[in-house]
């Protein structure tokens, strides 16, 4: 799906630059302990990081480069599939929340003990990370959802 306005797509790049900026923001301001950006190609993400990087010196936060999203009930195992994201935070702490959170996630998947119950508490975790209120949490989980971004889906 493709918003046009009169006679104009809109641009990808302007439109990821401009979540990055917004997601960079909240984060500075304590409204999310932590921000991803859109899934990103390596084109995509070699065109964005100069100014990513501008934008986190400019809110005083961090970035991470992910190459490799954690999966969970939040999106689609495609949505992010060959794809990196940038992982936008205020404190180290958050980092190695997300980081162990994942290798939780990993070491459950090898064990094969990553059924219904252990996909949804760490999804819960993530989300949390993610500071979603607990209501939205309840409301992701509960059914089929759009992948978030989706405003330019196909659009680049």
């Amino acid at each position: 799906m493709t918003v046009k306005t009169p006679g104009k797509g809109i641009d990808p790049f302007s439109f990821q630059l401009g979540m990055i900026n917004c997601f960079a923001e909240m984060v500075a301001c304590g409204v999310k302990q932590l921000a991803i950006s859109p899934p990103l190609s390596p084109s995509e993400y070699n065109a964005l990081a100069p100014y990513s990087e501008q934008i986190i010196k400019g809110f005083a936060i961090s970035s991470y480069l992910e190459n490799s999203l954690m999966v969970t009930l939040l999106q689609s195992p495609e949505f992010t599939q060959n794809k990196c994201s940038i992982l936008y935070y205020k404190t180290e702490t958050t980092l190695a929340a997300y980081l162990d959170l994942k290798e939780r996630q990993a070491r459950l998947i090898a064990s094969d003990d990553y059924d219904a119950d252990a996909q949804k508490a760490i999804s819960v975790a993530f989300m949390t990370l993610l500071s979603y209120p607990s209501d939205v949490i309840e409301s992701k989980l509960s059914g089929v959802h759009p992948d978030p971004f989706i405003l330019i889906d196909g659009a680049g």
